[in-house]
């Protein structure tokens, strides 16, 4: 059913020295029935590396992300998926990002960072952190370049900012998740923020983005206290 013969495939089991397409993997784990996790550890085993997996955008964000959130008060947190739409978040990301103040069709990290004046204003500088994000957008595009909705995104994108249009062309790559980054916040000034991207699930690629104020800069008290004066006005 796989596509092979017995004897061969008895020498697979027995660990030989053989060459395993990537076809008779793929083969071998659709007759087994084997489950996402499964077929990457026999990929692992027998090419000693994980195979390639089309990417896709849609997904549910697990019930427990969002307790996990909801604890972090003073921490902005939100998630986003292959094509960076924003899924979930907490409070203290909505006070800083405005993210419920945005349709869900546009609740789009990428488009917001291009195409939204007041996201703009946020990113101190905006053109440096945009350049580097947009990079970063880049290593996953690359895993769902045949999903509609993400290329929908591009060419949207394309027709309204001319700095997206430009810069998408060119070939940087950044490989840090984590890092520095400065925001400016109405009311309160130039805030530093920590910053790192975590993966809470790999196989429908959703990760959770965690800012959290330097406390070396004196900034920490006061981002906590106007977190505080947010929460008091909408209340």
């Amino acid at each position: 059913m796989a596509g092979v013969g017995l004897t061969w495939y008895t020498w697979l089991e027995q660990g030989r020295e053989i060459s395993v397409s990537a076809t008779f993997l793929d083969n071998l784990s659709r007759v087994l029935k084997l489950d996402a996790a499964e077929r990457r550890y026999l990929y692992l085993l027998t090419q000693q590396r994980p195979p390639a997996e089309p990417g896709k955008t849609w997904c549910v964000v697990p019930a427990l992300v969002h307790r996990l959130m909801g604890d972090l008060a003073s921490r902005p947190a939100y998630v986003i998926n292959l094509r960076w739409d924003v899924l979930a978040w907490n409070p203290a990301a909505d006070r800083v990002f405005r993210f419920s103040a945005h349709p869900p069709e546009r609740r789009n990290l990428l488009w917001m960072l291009f195409a939204d004046g007041p996201t703009q204003a946020l990113f101190d500088p905006w053109d440096e952190q945009a350049l580097q994000m947009l990079s970063r957008f880049r290593r996953d595009f690359v895993k769902a370049t045949q999903e509609p909705d993400i290329c929908a995104l591009i060419k949207d994108l394309e027709k309204v900012s001319p700095d997206f249009r430009e810069w998408w062309q060119k070939q940087d790559i950044h490989g840090s998740d984590l890092g520095c980054r400065r925001l400016r916040l109405n009311g309160l000034g130039p805030v530093a923020f920590e910053y790192t991207k975590l993966t809470i699930d790999e196989d429908r690629h959703l990760r959770l983005v965690y800012y959290a104020a330097l406390e070396d800069d004196g900034s920490n008290r006061g981002f906590v206290q106007w977190l505080y004066q947010g929460e008091a006005l909408s209340a």
